[in-house]
């Protein structure tokens, strides 16, 4: 059956679960469609329950009724009994109550609802004329959702939770099928203590006593913008600020009648949950405290010289970096799993060294002396003498494009920008015009006061992203972020030298911010989206969102180079967030895995890998983070 909702419709199957969702400015609905993972039984609204008394998922209801507004449908779980309310209208309001049928009180450990948003690349023309980016707070009673179109247009869906608390949110099928083009399917959890009780802050235990219920309701709407859906909302707390250095203070604005902090601080690093009651509900937010950015980065520097070199090794191979596992205290061989190899994103750590040296931190003699070795490592096996670079000192497996301008930045950072050139004009001969590798476009401005040939490269390249227009090549995944902050990266360059008129940033900016939304966690506010590098990178191996993951530093990098309005904000936020992944000892965690489970392992965890991401730091440093 087909319901009105808003300027929208939303259709509801044989079974009362919602099919589809869809808004006459988009011809898809903003949910997945049946195929691949999605099929009935992850329609949204269908879900599961973990209790003491037996484990159940809901399907078929027992009973259903329909209405000219919506549908009331009963399950039966056990003892338990789920009523679901569906409303539409100008707003589609659901209600769930949970009651004890029984007569013994029931432990509810866990459950959780299917949200199947359709969040995933098929391409980039399709990802961003169909699908959305689904940004997920389960902070309490202040939860929500903002799924926006991956153009950035409005009109967004915006859920909101009205009664009860949500405290947590998991994913499900994230398979090697998909690999890294679909999200999976989102679940919200009134709780997961039954399989990560202190994610997030903590998971209560819902104690439902014979005869009571639990309630929560949640209502959509339509919004132009995210700021037009949380004009719409009355949360208990927000922080303007989410980061600060240990021993300073963060301001928490609280609502009229809420009780909790006005200030926080910490006198160690660290994260920390704020809370605040009106007596009835709970709501919390994360807040980060970090060391001064020059005693994290000789701490790191240290570490990694300590312990991320392969010391083993008998000829220059040992001074190159390397994975470490904090667990065992190991290095870790790469064998044929490319991702903890000697090269490719692990010579992040070289540059941070380069980065500490220059501005005269850590041990000036011994620093040069690494990294002299580490150059002697980078030509002996990475780099040929006609500047291609192999992705590892194996070279097991083909050239990716992705790997020269970072070696022709660390050759620039040794003083030899000759070196440099040479890379790059390699990278262009096999085809590096039709790809989007990092940080290109201040790398050829620069290094066009060596060679004006740069410039003509730069020239090339930004016209011919500027002819593919939405249809971007797909790169290493369909479509992502990582590919959106390069090009825009690339064309703020071409524009700074006239190639590229400003309309064609402004067009493309909306595709960057809308990777992203502003939650309050330091883990989530202005990071973008991404969701397979704890399995691709880690030691866990471990699909689902990693927040923060380092190459959000990439939209820093737009935000702080953007001429036609501030967007500093966005950007130090982004830079002092990626902090979180660092700890006092040096040690670092190269994904922390977000959600409260993935495919039903416990999940919101650091994986024990420290691996690549030293980057964070360098684009600390390069973008003046005080």
């Amino acid at each position: 059956m087909i319901f009105g909702f808003g300027a929208g419709q939303v259709e509801v199957g044989d079974d009362g679960a919602v099919r589809a969702v869809v808004h006459p400015v988009r011809s898809r609905s903003v949910l997945l469609e049946d195929g691949g993972a999605h099929d009935s039984t992850r329609y949204w609204g269908k879900g599961f329950v973990i209790t003491d008394r037996g484990s159940h998922r809901w399907d078929a209801p027992v009973s259903q009724r329909w209405r000219s507004s919506g549908i009331d449908l009963l399950y039966q779980l056990g003892p338990l009994e789920l009523r679901v309310g569906r409303r539409f209208g100008e707003r589609w309001t659901e209600t769930y109550e949970v009651r004890n049928v029984s007569d013994e009180a029931v432990a509810v450990g866990s459950i959780g609802i299917s949200t199947p948003w359709r969040d995933l690349y098929s391409s980039s023309r399709e990802s961003l004329a169909e699908a959305v980016h689904a940004h997920v707070w389960t902070g309490g009673a202040d939860s929500w959702v903002w799924a926006v179109p991956m153009d950035g247009s409005g009109p967004g869906l915006g859920l909101q939770l009205t009664e009860g608390e949500l405290w947590a949110y998991s994913v499900e099928s994230r398979e090697a099928t998909s690999s890294s083009n679909a999200r999976g399917h989102l679940y919200l959890q009134v709780t997961d203590h039954a399989r990560a009780p202190g994610a997030m802050g903590g998971q209560p235990l819902l104690t439902v006593e014979p005869g009571e219920s639990y309630r929560w309701t949640w209502q959509l709407a339509w919004h132009d913008s995210l700021a037009d859906f949380h004009a719409t909302r009355q949360p208990l707390l927000e922080a303007p600020s989410l980061v600060a250095e240990v021993g300073e203070s963060l301001v928490v604005r609280l609502a009229d009648g809420v009780s909790g902090p006005t200030t926080v601080t910490a006198d160690e690093a660290g994260t920390q949950y704020v809370e605040a009651t009106d007596g009835k509900v709970r709501s919390r937010i994360q807040v980060l405290f970090h060391q001064p950015l020059r005693e994290l980065v000789e701490a790191r520097v240290r570490f990694v010289l300590d312990r991320q070199r392969p010391v083993e090794r008998g000829d220059s191979r040992r001074f190159s970096f390397v994975p470490y596992d904090n667990e065992t205290g190991l290095t870790v061989l790469s064998g044929a799993w490319h991702d903890w190899s000697d090269g490719r994103e692990r010579i992040g750590t070289a540059l941070l060294l380069q980065e500490a040296r220059d501005r005269g931190w850590g041990d000036r003699a011994e620093l040069d002396e690494a990294l002299a070795g580490y150059q002697q490592f980078v030509d002996e096996f990475l780099v040929d003498a006609d500047g291609t670079v192999a992705d590892d000192s194996l070279r097991l497996t083909r050239t990716r494009l992705y790997n020269f301008p970072w070696f022709a930045r660390f050759f620039l950072g040794q003083g030899s920008p000759e070196r440099a050139i040479q890379i790059l004009d390699r990278y262009y001969e096999l085809g590096g015009d039709h790809f989007l590798a990092f940080d290109l476009g201040p790398l050829l401005l620069t290094l066009s006061e060596h060679s004006p040939r740069m410039l003509e490269h730069l020239e090339r390249h930004a016209r011919t992203f500027v002819e593919y227009g939405d249809e971007l090549p797909a790169h290493e995944v369909n479509y992502e972020q990582s590919m959106v902050a390069p090009l825009l990266e690339l064309l703020l360059a071409a524009h700074q030298t006239g190639f590229v008129d400003s309309s064609e940033l402004a067009r493309r900016l909306p595709w960057l911010t809308a990777f992203a939304a502003d939650q309050p966690d330091v883990r989530l506010r202005h990071i973008a989206i991404r969701h397979w590098d704890g399995y691709w990178f880690g030691l866990l191996r471990l699909w689902g969102d990693v927040f923060p993951h380092y190459w959000s530093v990439l939209s820093a990098a737009v935000y702080l180079s953007w001429p036609f309005e501030d967007l500093s904000e966005l950007g130090h936020a982004i830079l002092r967030a990626n902090l979180v992944n660092f700890a006092p000892d040096g040690s670092a965690t190269c994904a922390f895995v977000y959600p409260s489970a993935v495919n039903s392992r416990p999940a919101h965890l650091a994986d024990p890998l420290a691996n690549d991401q030293d980057w964070a730091l360098v684009y600390a440093l390069r973008f003046g983070l005080s």
